[in-house]
Parts: structure tokens; sequence; C-alpha cells
């Protein structure tokens, strides 16, 4: 009971300003890579430490999100170039929002 009465008491919601800014094409470029290539590691890694653990395991989940990363990794790209080629500047504003999953 205790515990439910700290937890209701204590903020249920945590933002972190991961990026935020104006950037050249190449920074943004640069920005962007590494946040997608860290969390396409990341489920690489998760996946081999599931296979490890059960050889049986489905790795069609974590496959499935490492394509929809490098997809979306391709599509920023593209856009990034297209910006570059104009000669624009790119804003990104990233966000962390966390919550207490129910």
């Amino acid at each position: 009971m205790e515990t439910k009465n700290t937890i209701s008491k204590e903020v249920k919601v945590q933002n972190i300003q991961l990026v935020d800014g104006e950037f050249t094409p190449s920074q943004a470029s640069d920005i962007i890579s590494a946040l997608i290539n860290q969390k396409i590691n990341y489920h690489k890694i998760e996946g081999l430490q599931l296979w490890e653990r059960d050889h049986n395991n489905d790795p069609k989940p974590l496959s499935n999100r490492i394509n929809e990363l490098e997809k979306e990794k391709r599509l920023a790209e593209e856009f990034i170039a297209k910006l570059k080629a104009k000669g624009k500047n790119l804003k990104i504003n990233g966000i962390l929002n966390l919550s207490i999953a129910d």
C-alpha cells in the first residue's frame, strides 16, 4: 500500500530533450544516423541475447523493427539530401517521453 502511495505522488511523465536546434544537412545527417544506428544495434544485440537463451526464439519481430528503422534512416537521408541541394538547414526537435507502463 505504501509503495502505491509513493508512486502516485511521484512524477508520472518525464521528458528528455535529446536534440534541439538548427543544424546543417551534414550535422543533421550525422545526428539522425547516429541515433538510428544506435537503436538498430540495440535490437541486434537484443536479438543475439534472446537467441543465446532460446535458439527457438522467433527473430521476426526484431528483424521487422530493424528493417523499419533502416527504412526510416533511408527516408531521412533522402529528405536531408533534398534540403542540402537547396542550401537549407534543418531544425531537429527530439524529445524522449518516458511514462509509467500500466
